[in-house]
């Protein structure tokens, strides 16, 4: 699992180098077992400026080249030649000087220099997301802001940062720490208790979330509550599916993960923040507005978003349309058809709790050993369904210009009780080797996040003569 310390640090003000929190997260049982200092893009942008394209006409022996001059702020505008689609005088873009290295389709490093194509001056590049190291987007150039300042470095532009990554090895019991805030919590205990840190843990908030109007409302069947203990929705309409900003990009890449466009980009970046899987889908195409979440019949044939046929299983757990329609393997892996793509205007987003081992067996059963089956099959959390909901869908309103337009759905028909642990104050002073008080005990419980519920001190049987051991403190 890979960590970004840029990502921490939107939870955390953290006071330690990255090599010392490296230390702390292993001490903490989150091995890690990689370090690596990313630098922002290819080569950090070294050489890409802003740049304002003056004028752009056609060339006179390339059907698809443009020939284009560029202000970037220097003496004399450039005269670049330039094959993408999408360029216009006026547009203000990003520059790769005589010098900069770029990145070619085949993924490889080379310099950009002066000298001619077809015949033509050119001096420099207009580039690509892909071009940069910021994403795999090669449609055409990135267009920017019309208020970005001609001239200034690219990284200024965008605010990019360096960053460290960790690569942590997870141990299947730690479903807690699948994402960045769990390890944030991890991190916040443990400079509380061993390093007096006295800040605080900064959590998204979606107290503001909207009371909506009923215009696409979604009716939501479980069926199989065995299989799925909890499911959680919510529409959103009128939204305009495109790239993501550059934050968003930023820090998907910096994990390793693709961006595809704002939409999916942000059921990822919450997956990595909180934990919690969510699948988008397209609202127009689930037939009677009615999500059945059921089992169907044994070879069945569903055809999933990398284009297989695959015959389903009696014990798939599936997210289908109101005909019984499959449209997704619940908690695994989404279906052809139902997806978003750019001609998607509203959405059902999905936030659910599903059985670890229905999302096992069906993971290994038709080898789609996804992101969102790794974390159900070790366990999610099935109080934070409708939060991560409500944050979700906050970001990609704020992301597509969407709106809410429906009430969060919730079926949850039999709450989970949150676990209640006993706890003696000798067993936990002969498990650490010290002589911890009640006092410390208290402080380490509330640095976790764990309630106490009671305490009571009790006298118990001893072997050991004169000796009286005390019991202490329940906490769920």
């Amino acid at each position: 699992m890979k960590i970004s310390l840029n990502w921490l640090k939107k939870y955390l003000d953290l006071p330690l180098d990255p090599e010392k929190i490296g230390d702390l997260l292993t001490s903490l049982g989150l091995e890690v077992e990689g370090l690596e200092k990313i630098e922002a893009g290819h080569n950090g942008l070294a050489g890409i400026v802003v740049g304002k394209v003056l004028t752009c006409e056609k060339h006179p022996d390339a059907d698809r080249l443009s020939l284009c001059t560029v202000d970037i702020a220097g003496n004399e505008p450039l005269s670049i030649v330039c094959g993408a689609p999408n360029v216009a005088a006026g547009q203000k873009v990003l520059v790769a000087t005589a010098g900069a290295t770029v990145l070619g389709k085949d993924g490889e490093s080379f310099v950009i220099k002066s000298g001619k194509i077809r015949g033509a001056a050119s001096e420099g590049m207009i580039c690509a997301v892909d071009e940069l190291g910021l994403g795999e987007d090669h449609s055409g150039i990135l267009v920017l802001d019309e208020h970005a300042r001609v001239g200034l470095p690219a990284r200024d532009q965008l605010g990019l940062q360096e960053d460290w990554i960790y690569e942590v090895g997870l141990t299947p019991n730690r479903s807690d720490a699948t994402n960045h805030i769990g390890v944030a919590r991890d991190l916040y205990a443990a400079l509380v208790v061993r390093h007096g840190f006295t800040g605080g843990i900064n959590l998204p908030q979606v107290g503001h979330f909207p009371a909506a109007a009923q215009t696409r409302p979604v009716t939501v069947i479980v069926e199989n509550e065995r299989a799925c203990p909890r499911y959680s929705g919510v529409s959103i309409s009128g939204i305009k599916v495109g790239p993501s900003p550059e934050w968003l990009r930023q820090a998907l890449t910096a994990i390793g993960e693709r961006s595809i466009n704002n939409v999916v980009d942000a059921t990822n970046y919450i997956l990595h923040e909180m934990g919690q899987p969510l699948h988008a889908f397209d609202l127009d195409k689930i037939d009677g507005q009615t999500i059945r979440v059921k089992t169907l019949a044994d070879q069945t044939s569903f055809v999933t978003l990398d284009e297989v046929e695959r015959k389903l299983d009696p014990e798939d757990l599936m997210i289908c349309d109101g005909n019984s329609t499959p449209l997704c393997i619940g908690g695994v892996f989404g279906g052809l058809t139902s997806g978003v793509t750019e001609s998607t205007t509203s959405i059902f987003l999905e936030s659910a709790y599903f059985d670890p081992g229905f999302i096992r067996r069906s993971s290994t059963r038709h080898n789609l050993r996804t992101e969102a089956a790794r974390i159900f099959e070790k366990g999610a959390d099935p109080e934070g369904t409708v939060y991560v909901l409500e944050r979700a869908a906050l970001l990609i309103c704020e992301l597509t210009g969407g709106e809410i337009a429906s009430s969060v759905v919730d079926v949850y028909p039999e709450p989970v009780t949150p676990v209640r642990v006993d706890v003696r104050l000798s067993r936990v002073r002969m498990l650490t080797g010290i002589d911890l008080d009640m006092a410390e005990v208290h402080r380490v419980l509330a640095a976790l996040g764990m309630p106490v519920l009671s305490e009571r001190m009790t006298h118990l049987p001893c072997r050991y003569p004169g000796i009286k051991v005390t019991s202490c403190v329940k906490w769920m």
